[in-house]
């Protein structure tokens, strides 16, 4: 006897390879629309206006604003005007800060996380003393760095007179010297938010595998470097990140502790770009430098983020 199918389950054969109707839903659109409308109006909005007074010459006090095209940004890259001069020379001043306190930072809360991890008779107090100084605001931060390396009264130059009896040292008004207060106290002020990062990765790594090692005869510079470093390389670049963009938005401390003195060797982009805006009063100028500046950092990000998916890809 041959099987033989029946006509009603050809037909739910037939019905059932048919594609089905997709129905809208309005639900997930609905929940996204809150988030929408704040990243329409407190991002795309701004940087489009920003685009647009960039390429008027705006005046406040007038109801007229003439169209001048890539005028401001032309002049962001003609040898020999103001804007260039002094837009590429701050640039390079953030630029020589990052490059110079990201490792700090970045060295430093490792250090610190590896120290605290242990236990040690007051680690809860000692992670709470480093983690602190965070939440000052930068103004009282800079006030504090300020006084200890004034150039006459400052405790360091106090400090080193008492114990070498050396003469101050002029650290505010000398290039090269002034960035000094600058690294030093914003690794002071940030490095505690670095090590608690730190300090939740190395809660993660199985002691397991310390044990183990101690067992082969491995060292703990070994160990750190066979064990640690490599399962903390996730944790590691996105301190790295994240520190590197924060110090590119350098601002508070340079104005608060140097003014950006002496001779602008210190001043920040950010800081040049809002001296061009609300105190030169060129805002076209200012805001053709803030979309540059901030057309830089996304290329930054979007370069730092694809070497994560490259490393997570990797690691997996």
């Amino acid at each position: 006897m041959t099987d033989q199918a029946s006509p009603h389950s050809d037909h739910a054969a037939r019905r059932g390879d048919a594609p089905r109707a997709r129905t809208f839903r309005a639900e997930p659109y609905l929940y996204l629309l809150p988030h929408a409308l704040l990243f329409f109006v407190f991002t795309v909005y701004p940087v489009g206006y920003g685009l647009y007074i960039g390429m008027h010459r705006w005046d406040l006090l007038s109801s007229v604003q003439s169209f001048v095209g890539l005028e401001f940004f032309r002049n962001l890259f003609m040898p020999g005007t103001p804007q260039f001069d002094f837009f590429w020379r701050t640039l390079l001043n953030t630029a020589l800060f990052t490059v110079v306190s990201v490792p700090l930072l970045v060295a430093a809360a490792l250090g610190l996380a590896l120290l605290l991890q242990r236990p040690i008779f007051g680690r809860t107090f000692f992670r709470a003393v480093f983690f602190l100084p965070g939440v000052l605001t930068v103004s009282v931060m800079g006030i504090l760095w300020r006084w200890m390396f004034d150039n006459q009264i400052g405790l360091v130059n106090a400090a080193r007179e008492a114990l070498t009896g050396a003469s101050p040292i002029p650290w505010l008004s000398t290039e090269g010297l002034a960035w000094v207060p600058i690294v030093v106290g914003t690794v002071w002020w940030t490095v505690g938010f670095n090590m608690t990062l730190y300090l939740a990765a190395l809660s993660n790594v199985p002691a397991s595998l310390y044990e183990a090692a101690a067992l082969d005869g491995a060292t703990p510079g070994q160990q750190f470097r066979h064990i640690t470093w490599p399962l903390l390389a996730p944790q590691t670049l996105f301190v790295f990140i994240t520190t590197a963009l924060a110090s590119f938005q350098l601002f508070g401390q340079s104005l608060v502790i140097t003014a950006g003195g002496p001779n602008r060797s210190t001043q920040s982009v950010i800081q040049y770009i809002t001296e061009e805006g609300f105190t030169n009063n060129q805002i076209s100028s200012a805001a053709a430098m803030g979309f540059v500046f901030g057309l830089m950092m996304l290329i930054f990000t979007a370069a730092q983020f694809g070497l994560m998916a490259r490393d997570v890809k990797g690691a997996s």
